[in-house]
């Protein structure tokens, strides 16, 4: 046997020391075995980790995506709801009448349409009066002649 002959070579000291220190090294290798085992195990943990957590990572954007979309939608939609709400509580008051207007050369008669802008009771503009000929008994125009202004003025 190969190994009874080597035992029985090393004899002595340096046998003896073998014998004492194999336990020691085979421990110290066994050792490093099982750390370099350990090593690959958590580093395949590792890797299963990352992956879980770039998934997670992904869902977490494409639900913040997905909220940021119907905060969105909800605020274009209070937006669309209070101005409907705003443009229900405007409203233009009417009233017409006719004016006859007697002059040396003509006489003459329009219809006088007067219009202002309401915000509830509130009014936002003075009358605007458009006037229309309606017949006329000398000389003048027959369009329409806007008194109050062009533009309206808003009231303070």
């Amino acid at each position: 046997m190969p190994t009874a002959d080597l035992v029985s070579d090393v004899e002595g000291p340096l046998g003896t020391l073998i014998w004492v220190a194999m336990p020691f090294v085979v421990a110290a290798g066994s050792g490093l075995l099982a750390a370099i085992i350990m090593q690959a195990r958590m580093e395949v943990a590792l890797a299963q980790q990352r992956d879980g957590l770039a998934e997670a990572r992904t869902l977490l954007a494409v639900a913040n995506r997905n909220t940021e979309e119907r905060i969105r939608a909800a605020e274009e939609t209070a937006r669309r709801k209070a101005l409907d709400e705003f443009m229900s509580d405007i409203r233009i008051e009417e009233r017409h009448y006719i004016r006859e207007s007697q002059s040396l050369l003509a006489n003459q008669r329009s219809l006088v349409l007067q219009e202002r802008v309401f915000f509830r009771n509130i009014p936002l503009t003075e009358w605007l009066e458009k006037e229309f000929p309606i017949s006329q008994g000398g000389l003048g125009r027959n369009l329409p002649e806007v008194r109050g202004g062009e533009s309206p003025k808003l009231l303070k």
